[in-house]
């Protein structure tokens, strides 16, 4: 029975939301005085026909063996290492209940981050592909028009006009590539769009180059600042903690290698602040209140506002980033099918004036 059971959890992908699901739905559960094994249970219950459903009622069998909560998340084989891990620390602790809080809310935050930048990266992308086709259709095929009624009049498209009309009949002759590179383009908005796996290998690439600097280096503070927060209320150690950050923000080699050295020093019974302010782990402002809040006792509290609003902050400034884009493009566009289209009907307006 357990090779089946091994067997049919192997075949289960478990995304975001349904980790975060899971956690959430078992902390309002312990909040209301539901056992862990009838937590599983009524959530089986709840969850339509599938895998998940599954999935659910072999954990309620295991929970009801007496197994313990990160023993039967570990066996299932299918939730990351550091949820496991954070659920023994808060079943380690008794704050079970925080440990499942703690990592909805960070799934949670995780979730909404990702959907924001999906939509705010989107729009200007479709923007440039629509751009890109209306300025194609001018330069093919209005251009030679406008060549036409040029030529019937006894004159012919000159200085910037002529070199558009060339540039459009170079654009003609290469039709297939550059239809190839906009099947390109268009296929790849929509992977982006409707496939989290590929944005998630897009952030993953953009993460080892660019994760410590600019607007994304500020991101993954606040997600660092998130994961001392949800360690903080778990009840783990702040060796352990960083530990934890660590493996979280393996994607990104600077800060990870930052969170170990992190983990080393304390471990040696160096202090919070000074560690985090050493290694530049939060910025400066939030380290001197994290060390006005570690002296009275409210260490956790503290992290977890400096993390919201970090999060805010980071939001933000990448809002104000994605924001000049999209008028850039208008503003660029725009000149151009401006300056293709004055460059056709000025001089015709010349030749009617002369005619006339």
């Amino acid at each position: 029975m357990q090779g089946v059971c091994g067997d049919f959890m192997k075949n289960i992908v478990l995304s975001k939301e349904d980790i975060r699901d899971i956690c959430l739905s078992l902390s309002m559960l312990f909040r209301s005085g539901v056992g862990f094994g009838d937590g599983f249970s009524l959530m089986s219950e709840d969850e339509p026909k599938g895998k998940i459903k599954e999935l659910l009622q072999e954990m309620a069998d295991m929970a009801d063996e007496g197994k313990g909560a990160a023993d039967v998340f570990r066996e299932t084989g299918v939730f990351p290492k550091y949820v496991i891990g954070l659920i023994e620390a808060g079943e380690r602790t008794g704050r079970l209940e925080e440990a499942f809080s703690s990592l909805a809310d960070y799934y949670d935050s995780r979730i909404r981050l990702e959907n924001h930048i999906r939509s705010a990266l989107l729009y200007p992308m479709v923007l440039l592909i629509i751009m890109i086709l209306v300025i194609g259709v001018l330069l093919v095929k209005v251009m030679p028009v406008f060549d036409g009624v040029y030529r019937q009049l006894g004159s012919g498209l000159t200085g910037m006009a002529g070199g558009l009309l060339e540039l459009g009949v170079i654009l003609d002759k290469c039709m297939p590539a550059v239809l190839l590179i906009l099947s390109a383009l268009i296929i790849f908005t929509a992977v982006f769009a409707l496939v989290p796996k590929f944005r998630g290998w897009l952030g993953l690439k953009w993460n080892k180059s660019q994760g410590s600097k600019g607007v994304t280096g500020e991101l993954n503070a606040a997600k660092t600042a998130q994961v001392i927060s949800m360690g903080l209320r778990s009840g783990l150690p702040f060796e352990e903690i960083f530990e934890l950050a660590g493996e979280l923000m393996a994607d990104v080699p600077e800060i990870e290698m930052k969170c170990r050295k992190c983990a080393d020093e304390l471990s040696q019974g160096g202090s919070l602040s000074d560690t985090i302010k050493k290694y530049d782990i939060l910025p400066l402002a939030e380290c001197r209140i994290l060390e006005v809040a570690l002296r009275g006792g409210m260490a956790d509290e503290a992290i977890f506002d400096i993390a919201k609003r970090l999060m805010t902050e980071s939001e933000e400034a990448f809002e104000t980033k994605i924001s000049r884009v999209e008028p850039a493009l208008v503003i660029v566009t725009s000149f151009m099918v401006g300056a293709i289209l004055l460059s056709v009907i000025l001089p015709l307006v010349n030749i009617m004036a002369s005619i006339g």
